[in-house]
């Protein structure tokens, strides 16, 4: 890229000038290198979770319909089950669940590339922020309508016993069932999701410019907030190495793969609210082809809906204990992250009630994320569930009041103690005295 450099009125040398691109060009290329970078990296972590669970093998080519359908539902979007049997069947079929491997991938990527043409200013104006994000977010919803096209498949499905099959080829009817995605809700959510990533993005990242009129926030809101990505992404990397532990150990490597790369945040997650005390509340009819940790599995599949918490739990494993003890490391770690990145001389009640806040919030949208709810069954002329695993349901409800609550009181106590150690430590920006310094050391 040229640069010319022309003299100023007075004689000295003026501003430079670069010639090349122009600078809406240049945005728009940006905005777009953002939401590209987290599409390709949601649509490679949906394509090996999949394959890994055996979607590969679908009929029909389905394979990159599928792959489609969990990217949008992983972005927010909205894919519809529907079957098609005709007039003397019924088929009714609903899945309401989050591979949380597939966000937390696309989000950090997405995030992450969007800052790189801000990490090196302190300062930026609130116009151009919204320019930027809106850009962006464009760019993202044109990717999210270009999968909705490639997000429909049907199914032709076996009736499963004899007689069943034996009346539908007699009265015609050829069950299906298949999935396509619902555009306006996906746009929205879409919109809403990406959105709502990039407010996040500056409420996190110290290398993310504020406008002069936000900057006074950044002390308040910015610490606690990176101390729970610090705790989200510590527990995913716990449960990444189990699940590598567990990939060279037990007898299901693929299944564990797909674990990894659909739904470990998932599980992690959910080992951070249990740990703290919060609790779930569900049912599994029948396996549901992924591995599960065995007092998981077993508290689920258990008559009836049953609350999955440290009690429920420790029935079958008593090393569920190792939770609480793992709950209060993290958190004392992301305390402390929080407390050094916070203003110097800030009362430690003060971090404690941020935390507070920060942790509930986070426990409430885990609680929200962690949710699954899906149902299947297909009957014929008031046959009921024709077999051949056709029929089944899986709930899985957090109970947020009780998420909400653990958060705040676990908030507010490693909150406090986190921040202690972190008086002796310097913090950003912070200029000491020669004396103060000689009296921070003293025991």
């Amino acid at each position: 890229m040229s640069q010319m450099r022309g003299p100023a009125p007075d004689g000295s040398p003026g501003p430079v000038r670069r010639h090349g691109a122009p600078p809406a060009v240049v945005a728009w290329a940006q905005a777009l290198g953002a939401a590209v970078a987290g599409i390709v990296t949601m649509l490679v972590f949906a394509a090996l979770g999949l394959w890994a669970a055996g979607a590969a093998d679908l009929p029909g080519g389905a394979f990159p319909s599928v792959v489609a359908a969990t990217v949008l539902v992983a972005a927010g979007g909205s894919v519809g089950l529907y079957g098609d049997v005709g007039d003397l069947a019924q088929a009714d079929a609903a899945l309401d669940v989050v591979p949380l491997s597939v966000t937390l991938a696309g989000a950090l990527v997405t995030a992450t590339v969007f800052l790189l043409p801000l990490r090196h200013r302190a300062v930026a104006g609130t116009r151009e922020l919204l320019a930027r994000i809106a850009r962006t977010a464009v760019c993202w919803l044109v990717l999210l309508l270009l999968l909705t096209l490639a997000a429909r498949q049907s199914f032709r499905i076996p009736v499963g016993n004899g007689l069943a099959e034996q009346l539908g080829a007699e009265l015609g009817v050829t069950p299906t069932v298949g999935f396509r995605a619902d555009v306006p809700a996906t746009l929205g959510f879409g919109l809403l999701w990406v959105l709502a990533l990039l407010v996040l993005t500056f409420l996190v990242s110290r290398r993310a410019p504020l406008s002069s009129r936000l900057l006074h926030f950044q002390d308040s809101v910015r610490p606690p907030a990176f101390a729970m990505l610090v705790t989200l992404l510590g527990y995913v990397l716990i449960a990444l190495i189990a699940g590598i532990v567990e990939l060279f150990t037990s007898g299901r490597p693929a299944q564990t793969v797909a674990v990894i790369f659909l739904g470990l945040p998932n599980l992690a997650w959910m080992a951070l609210g249990i740990g703290t005390g919060g609790a779930w509340v569900g049912h599994v009819d029948k396996a549901i082809g992924l591995p599960l940790p065995p007092a998981l599995a077993h508290v689920l599949r258990a008559d009836g809906q049953r609350t999955l918490d440290l009690g429920s739990l420790s029935r079958y494993d008593g090393r569920v204990w190792l939770l609480v003890a793992v709950a209060a490391v993290v958190l004392l770690v992301a305390a402390f992250t929080a407390a050094v990145r916070s203003p110097a001389r800030r009362p430690a009640w003060r971090h404690a009630v941020e935390m507070a806040v920060a942790l509930a919030l986070t426990l409430l949208v885990v609680g929200l994320l962690t949710r699954i709810s899906a149902h299947y069954g297909l009957s014929l002329i008031g046959l009921g569930d024709l077999g051949g695993d056709l029929g089944g349901k899986i709930t899985l409800d957090p109970q947020l009041l009780r998420l909400v609550g653990v958060g705040l009181v676990w908030g507010l106590v490693t909150g406090f103690v986190g921040s202690l150690p972190a008086r002796r430590v310097r913090h950003p920006g912070e200029v000491r005295e020669p004396h103060e310094a000689y009296e921070a050391r003293e025991p």
